[in-house]
């Protein structure tokens, strides 16, 4: 087992606190009301966009987005306040790439509603949204954005248990995590010794 030991070959392990808010079941009765209104700012979010043609059907409020975020005034700070990301968003605006990039962002941020109100893979959900608000506030955009990352963020921490009163109680027991899945021995390895008796 990997840790951090002390001279006195203790590992160090984390606070009950932390133990309790990211591990224990009963933290989720916690998180559910983070997670249901987090997932509502999704889905109202997403609603706003989807029914917007300007974002779904060419990409014109993104186009509007990107070109202000880019731009650099003559006086002020320019809202990127990083010279390799401007870069990046002014990439994605010479390729034209908000023609489908606005309907990727409307229908990933309802994905992501749904997801978190359901409580359904929440922690990957969770994971997509913080990502997105990452990229508004690197875009110059904070409004509400550091808020709803720092929650994201707190339900990525608390994966196991967040989405306990929800989908995850089934989806985790029935589907797993990849780290921990079996996979059938490859042809030729020899079985261990007590297999091997069997």
């Amino acid at each position: 087992m990997f840790g951090f030991m002390t001279k006195r070959q203790r590992v160090l392990e984390d606070p009950p606190a932390a133990k309790w808010l990211f591990n224990n079941p009963r933290a989720a009765l916690l998180w559910l009301p983070l997670r249901i209104w987090l997932g509502v700012q999704w889905i109202e979010a997403s609603s706003h966009k989807i029914g917007n043609p300007a974002w779904v059907s060419g990409g014109a409020a993104l186009k509007g987005f990107w070109t202000s975020a880019v731009s650099i005034p003559a006086e002020g700070r320019p809202p990127i306040a990083f010279d390799w990301y401007r870069v990046f968003i002014q990439s994605l605006l010479d390729a034209e790439a908000y023609t489908w990039f606005g309907k990727v962002i409307a229908y990933s941020e309802m994905a992501i509603g749904i997801a978190l109100v359901l409580g359904a893979f929440t922690g990957i959900a969770a994971l997509a949204g913080g990502f997105m608000n990452w990229n508004f506030i690197m875009a110059g955009t904070a409004s509400t954005n550091p808020v709803l990352f720092l929650i994201a963020f707190g339900l990525v921490l608390a994966w196991k248990v967040s989405g306990y009163i929800g989908a995850d109680i089934f989806l985790l027991r029935w589907i797993g995590v990849p780290w921990q899945w079996e996979h059938p021995p490859v042809v030729g390895t020899p079985l261990p010794e007590d297999a091997a008796a069997v």
